[in-house]
């Protein structure tokens, strides 16, 4: 009797929903899904040989870069193949570790790509604000440690919400409304107290992104404040180029992940499109993310075209 109970509680599998409301229109939504997952994967496996073949990329801003595309592959692989066996196949089911692991990654990469984010701003900061020292304080030892704290940071935060969600019971339903798995979709589903447990991940919220878009922005405003006061215009204007493809991507990530946080606390947004909207947290970005650098980034560019075998006009 114990033991059916606990697999009543803990279930084996959990039920994928895809897009409630929408399921007739999951196979032409699926299209659209399909197209950015193929352009994440060429784009960002693209960025990743460019930098990694061009010796002259091998500078932190693009080290940052290349840490930031390996993250936005993992995090496409890690939701769309999933989606779209839902759209097409109507596999909906998800083993319970299957799902933890796809919160886990998903979480914590996108807490990763903030760090990252946070990381590109700073070197943008010191490049700009205090060029001749540049290569003196951002080393490759000193990268390669920012890169290493970024990563035990966000392994280490969410390292817990897995192994919190799997003792939670499920008495409700195991049927998640959603295209994966996500953190508070399964807290929604317990027939506990959960006030601890989202209160947690709210901390952890606030002291990653949170706390990441905070110094980003003001990484930026002393970026603008020292750009602004260059007495010549070509500096000026070269200074604001290079700093717009950063800006350009910061805003592709965090205006869909705060939309999609904020709505899944505190909001009343209609599911299918609230389920949207976190899709595209993590589908919009890393299809974006290479294509801002390679057209914003003349030696990315460049050598992209190169690698492609087609001679820039």
């Amino acid at each position: 009797m114990e033991a059916s109970n606990w697999t009543t509680l803990h279930p084996s599998n959990f039920i994928l929903l895809g897009i409630p409301g929408l399921e007739a229109a999951h196979v032409w939504i699926s299209i659209p899904f399909c197209s950015i997952y193929i352009l994440s994967l060429l784009g960002n496996g693209l960025l990743l040989a460019v930098i990694k073949t061009e010796t002259s990329l091998h500078e932190p801003m693009y080290l940052f870069l290349s840490k930031l595309a390996l993250a936005d592959l993992i995090i496409s692989t890690t939701t769309l193949p999933k989606t779209l066996c839902i759209f097409w196949f109507r596999d909906q089911a998800i083993h319970t570790n299957a799902c933890l692991a796809q919160i886990f990654l998903i979480h914590s990469l996108t807490t990763m790509e903030s760090g990252f984010m946070l990381a590109m701003a700073f070197d943008r900061y010191v490049a700009i604000c205090n060029p001749l020292r540049h290569s003196a304080i951002l080393t490759n030892r000193v990268v390669a440690k920012i890169g290493l704290g970024v990563v035990i940071r966000g392994a280490v935060l969410l390292g817990p919400h897995p192994f919190l969600l799997k003792q939670l019971p499920y008495c409700r339903t195991h049927v998640i409304s959603h295209t994966y798995c996500e953190f508070m979709a399964l807290v929604k589903l317990a027939c506990v107290d959960t006030t601890v447990m989202r209160a947690y991940s709210l901390l952890v919220a606030f002291l990653t992104a949170g706390l990441d878009f905070i110094l980003v922005v003001l990484s930026y405003i002393l970026i603008l404040w020292a750009v602004f006061s260059l007495p010549s215009k070509h500096a000026r204007h070269k200074s604001l180029s290079t700093c717009g493809s950063h800006i350009c991507v910061m805003l592709v990530f965090y205006t869909p992940a705060f939309f999609s946080f904020l709505s899944h606390r505190f909001g009343h947004v209609a599911p299918h499109i609230h389920i949207l909207i976190a899709n595209m947290y993590v589908l919009f970005p890393p299809m974006m993310n290479p294509i801002i650098y390679g057209v914003r980034t003349p030696r990315i560019r460049q050598r992209a075209l190169h690698v492609l075998g087609i001679k820039p006009s």
